[in-house]
């Protein structure tokens, strides 16, 4: 009876850790996921900017051309 017993916590222990580890597996590449949406993230903040100053820098010529 205590072997049996002893079987069936061995069993639910070793799945316990499979379960753990395809977690840690799971984890890590959301983490990847995320940096390189982070980084992503970041280039299209930088390309926005960008975008920004050459539209203020054409609607300034556009008031300058007014202007005068």
């Amino acid at each position: 009876m205590s072997l049996e017993l002893l079987s069936k916590l061995e069993t639910k222990i070793q799945a316990a850790l499979e379960t753990i580890e395809l977690l840690k597996m799971e984890l890590e590449e959301e983490k990847q996921k995320n940096n390189n949406l982070s980084e992503q993230n970041q280039q299209l903040s930088q390309d926005l900017n960008s975008w920004n100053e050459k539209v203020t820098g054409l609607v300034g010529l556009l008031n300058d051309e007014v202007s005068e």
